[in-house]
């Protein structure tokens, strides 16, 4: 095989075993991504990280054949990531549609732009787009096996090849719930072996060199105790693996500060779902977004000393309410507002949701968190003993969530819970919930009972609330228990906590995706519900916690673990407040029933939400969420990608010139004559003018001075201060350390210029490249 003249063998001088180990390592990693379904938990969307793993392996290994440097290398193989890596994105995106290369490209650009316009321009929590999370986990495997690949063929240095990718790999099985053991061994052989087949081939260079022995004898015996060790260290891993019991990284993932859980569900929206994600624990923030799958762990979230064990109420411990539903989650409200309590301060008195004694019972906890600065409160919190931070919604006020100012450890909550039964005034029954009419305050209306905005319910999710509006419930209670029932339902809807496999929501409201398709968790439960009160004027909101934990009678401690967080609705009565109520079906939710009561006279017709209401604006595809123009929005039509062109290659240049900048200041630290001569040896190298063996120091600067003139005195000083101190035993005084730094700074960038230089035709090793 030729190249620009040079003959060029096909063999590698590692040998096609080492090529073989490097493909191994790269295709471990694809294997262990591609089974992690990191995109929709949809296994088929990743199978295409083997061909870009080979894509960046032999991009990685061609150009130390045809001996590039290796910023050549990189640039080239870049250029061909850019030109495969989105045809193969492209072919997953169309799903197997017959369509040309150019439409391939096309496909993968809207999917990245697309997600660009959901998640930054219009700022949403989701985004239906998926290909650009294929775009960079791809174009991850090209370019880390590519680095591989350059790093044994180009600079033998394996261990950089192996420590890379063994990161990556050990990354993905920290996250993933998948079992990735085999991975793992293939990873563990491929890497020893590429160590012992390189260190063997040193050794056997070495051999050569000082004329000893024969080499084949060293290489025989490192290959054959190398090989030995493995299968032992491998085999005792795999023993170990299976019988040890004592788990030390079982907890790593439970003892994750709160602030990082909630660092982590800030980011989320910018990271794949993949339904096999390992979980931090739940966080309740300031919005929610409904994904493809619900995942938490069983490590402790709270523990509750309960004061009456023995008692049959077991409430559900809220976090959060969120008042404004969106198109795939729901949010605390934009005007959210925070208001300090010190500790014993009453929480609520003076808001929209402060209630009186009348009909409730006062219960104090004393609750110890796992982490977090979320206080959790049955029903109403009335006082906290320590300093807190109250997030309200509304001019009047209303109950949004409260985490504490600092600190961390126990603290204990009063809460008014209410009594159920009619031997106390005020206390509920279903009856007086029937009647306790629609007399709702006027901000309680325009918060809580407003229509949802259009696209989140469409037709499939109006076909439901049709179905259960059959019943003709005459009142709001009566209403709110068809929809919970009708939801709770099997036969309606099957509770899922993992979606991704089959469900896709594509551009449909997770309102109008659960309609759809029937299937969920906790949250599309509470979001349809919330839903279709407020599309019948009834208010109410969706509320965050956890369900009730495992209590002991014994110690009278109740233990709520990650697993059991949950979502539920809380519906507004006149009179009564906020009353919860769970839709969720699979046996899930653990609400304890309201008594029936006796009879009550039905209250005076009060204003009524509905009335209130203005014309619905028109509908637009209801499988669109993009949201209306008008008043209410504007139209967003993708624009050109041509700014984004722009401004990404002025960044380019502004980096590129402050790395420039950067280089040509160093070197820093303490200068001496080994390194500056290791610097000029080992960066010219790269660009393929490393020094022959049998050249002297003189002879290869002069040499190299040759190629470049501009740069000729510096390399007589640097080759002078090596042969002064290196074979004299001299010492360098001040004056000569400094020209010999100036020396070294000019040449950190006059060297770059080889980058634009041939190799010298019919030359054998010299400046010009390695022996082969």
């Amino acid at each position: 095989m030729t190249f620009k003249g040079r003959r060029i063998p096909l063999a590698p001088p590692e040998g096609w075993l080492t090529v073989g180990l490097v493909v191994l390592l790269c295709l471990s990693l694809a294997w262990s991504l591609d089974d992690a379904m990191l995109v929709l938990g949809r296994d088929p969307y990743t199978d295409f990280l083997v061909w870009t793993a080979l894509g960046g392996a032999i991009a990685g290994f061609i150009g130390p054949v045809v001996r590039w440097g290796r910023w050549t290398t990189f640039v080239i193989g870049a250029l061909l990531a850019a030109l495969v890596t989105p045809l193969l994105v492209g072919a997953v995106v169309v799903r197997g549609a017959d369509v040309s290369l150019h439409q391939l490209f096309i496909a993968t650009a809207d999917a990245t732009a697309g997600a660009y316009e959901d998640l930054i321009v219009r700022g949403r929590q989701t985004t239906p787009q998926f290909g650009h999370h294929l775009l960079v986990i791809g174009l991850l495997v090209w370019g880390s096996s590519m680095f591989a690949s350059f790093a044994v063929f180009g600079h033998r240095r394996p261990l950089n090849a192996v420590f890379l990718m063994g990161l990556l790999l050990v990354a993905n099985m920290s996250l993933t719930t998948r079992d990735q053991l085999v991975y793992l061994v293939l990873f563990t052989l491929a890497a020893l072996f590429l160590l012992i087949r390189l260190h063997t081939l040193e050794e056997q260079g070495e051999w050569l060199r000082r004329r000893i022995g024969d080499p084949s004898a060293i290489a025989g015996l490192y290959l054959r105790g190398g090989t030995v060790f493995i299968t032992v260290a491998v085999v005792g891993s795999l023993v170990l693996t299976s019988v040890a019991a004592s788990a030390p990284l079982a907890g790593a993932w439970t003892d994750v500060g709160g602030r990082v859980v909630d660092w982590s569900r800030s980011i989320s929206r910018f990271l794949p779902q993949s339904g096999t994600g390992v979980s931090l624990g739940p966080s309740f923030g300031s919005s929610a977004t409904i994904s493809g799958s619900w995942f938490t762990n069983d490590g402790i979230a709270l523990t509750v000393e309960i004061p009456d064990p023995r008692s049959p109420y077991k409430p559900y411990w809220r976090a959060v309410t969120y008042a404004e539903l969106t198109l795939d989650g729901y949010v605390r409200g934009e005007d959210a507002v925070a208001a300090n309590r010190s500790a014993g301060q009453s929480l609520l008195l003076g808001t929209g949701d402060a209630v009186s004694l009348e009909g409730r019972q006062e219960v104090t906890f004393r609750i110890t968190p796992a982490s977090g600065s979320a206080i959790y409160a049955p029903q109403t919190p009335i006082f906290v003993d320590v300093p807190t931070t109250l997030q309200l919604v509304g001019a009047a006020g209303y109950f949004a969530a409260v985490e504490r100012d600092g600190g961390s450890g126990a603290y204990t909550v009063t809460s008014y819970t209410p009594i159920t039964g009619d031997s106390v005034v005020g206390a509920l029954t279903k009856n007086k919930l029937r009647t306790a009419g629609t007399a709702y305050p006027e901000e309680i209306v325009a918060r809580f009972a407003q229509r949802p905005e259009v696209g989140i319910l469409g037709p499939r999710s109006q076909e439901v609330l049709t179905d259960i509006r059959q019943g003709s419930a005459p009142n709001a209670y009566d209403l709110a228990t068809d929809i919970e029932r009708y939801l709770k339902d099997g036969e309606n809807f099957q509770y899922d906590t993992d979606i991704t496999d089959t469900v896709d929501c594509g551009r449909l409201s997770r309102i109008e995706c659960f309609a759809e398709f029937r299937r969920g968790y906790c949250q599309f439960y509470a979001a349809m519900m919330t839903a279709f009160l407020r599309e019948e004027g009834v208010p109410a909101r969706v509320a965050e916690g956890f369900l009730p934990g495992e209590r002991s009678v014994a110690t009278g401690i109740e233990t709520v673990r990650n697993n059991r967080s949950h979502a539920w609705v809380e519906v507004y009565f006149p009179g009564y407040g906020w009353v919860d109520f769970d839709p969720t079906g699979g046996g899930v939710a653990q609400l304890a029933p309201i008594p029936e009561g006796r009879a009550q006279a039905s209250a005076s017709p009060g204003p009524s939400a509905s009335a209130s209401r203005g014309a619905r604006p028109s509908e637009r595809d209801p499988r669109d969420i993009d949201e209306p123009g008008g008043a209410g929005g504007t139209a967003n039509p993708r624009g050109s990608a041509g700014p984004l062109i722009a401004v990404a290659l002025l960044l380019a240049v502004i980096v590129a010139a402050l790395a420039l900048i950067v280089w040509r200041r160093g070197p820093r630290g303490p200068v001496s004559a080994d390194g500056a001569y290791g610097m000029v040896t080992g960066l010219a190298a790269r660009f393929g003018f490393g020094p022959r063996p049998n050249q002297t120091v003189y002879e290869y600067a002069g040499t190299l001075g040759e190629v470049l003139p501009g740069i000729r005195p510096e390399l007589q000083t640097v080759a002078r201060a090596k042969v002064e101190v290196a074979y004299g035993g001299r010492l360098l005084g001040d004056d000569r350390l400094v020209s010999l730094r100036e020396a070294q700074r000019r040449l950190r960038v006059g060297l770059l210029r080889l980058g634009l230089r041939r190799f010298r035709r019919g030359r054998r090793g010299g400046p010009g490249g390695r022996a082969r």
